[in-house]
């Protein structure tokens, strides 16, 4: 289910134009920013991420459908769900074993309340989000970040070591090599407080022509 965003988009976007004539092209050429903010809590969310990881999208498609279907006639296993089945079933669904291993450190992490629920994540800090979802296995700054974007809508978020971030801003700034993440990050001092508005537009360049991203 969506969610509303809860943060002004088009105060997000004014504030991210009159910072930075490129990325105010590129917007130009875009449009209204169209993130979208999906209702989840994080245990089915970093379940997902956990599963897809190092796949491809159809594959791990299959995969997640399969591990799902073994909790029939549940729509989404409960953590206590996923700690009481057999491995070998989950292997059978096409699980590998560090892949068991994490999300069952997911569902343990998230009975003990180190991953809390969506009400509680919602009150705390961007970084104390991170910190916390960084505790279990398999899950990193990466897919924590994703999960404050495209869940909580956060509205400051640079995922600098993301490959399309990067290869978006090398396009816009008509840069050869990709940027280091620390220079991503320095360079993005001027979009705050709305870094993942100008993350969003920089995935976005890679489906404009050159011409229209200022690249």
């Amino acid at each position: 289910m969506r969610a509303a965003l809860p943060f002004d988009p088009a105060e997000a976007v004014r504030h991210v134009s009159g910072s930075d004539k490129r990325l105010a092209r590129l917007i130009e050429n875009v449009g209204p920013l169209g993130l979208r903010v999906y209702r989840q809590n994080p245990f089915e969310a970093l379940s997902e991420s956990i599963v897809y990881q190092q796949l491809a999208g159809r594959a791990a498609a299959a995969i997640f459908g399969r591990m799902v279907r073994l909790f029939h006639p549940r729509r989404f296993p409960t953590p206590e769900d996923l700690l009481g089945m057999p491995e070998e079933r989950l292997r059978g669904a096409g699980l590998s074993r560090g892949k068991i291993a994490a999300l069952r450190d997911l569902a343990a992490k998230t009975i003990d309340g180190t991953v809390p629920p969506m009400r509680e994540l919602r009150r705390l800090s961007d970084d104390e989000v991170v910190e916390r979802l960084c505790a279990v296995r398999g899950v990193g700054r990466w897919t924590a970040e994703m999960l404050l974007i495209f869940r909580l809508g956060r509205p400051d978020v640079l995922p600098a070591t993301d490959y399309g971030v990067r290869k978006g801003f090398a396009k816009v700034y008509r840069r050869k090599e990709l940027p280091t993440p620390s220079e991503l990050l320095a360079a993005g001092e001027k979009w705050r407080p709305y870094r993942t508005v100008a993350s969003w537009y920089f995935w976005r360049a890679l489906e404009t022509p050159a011409r229209k991203t200022g690249g």
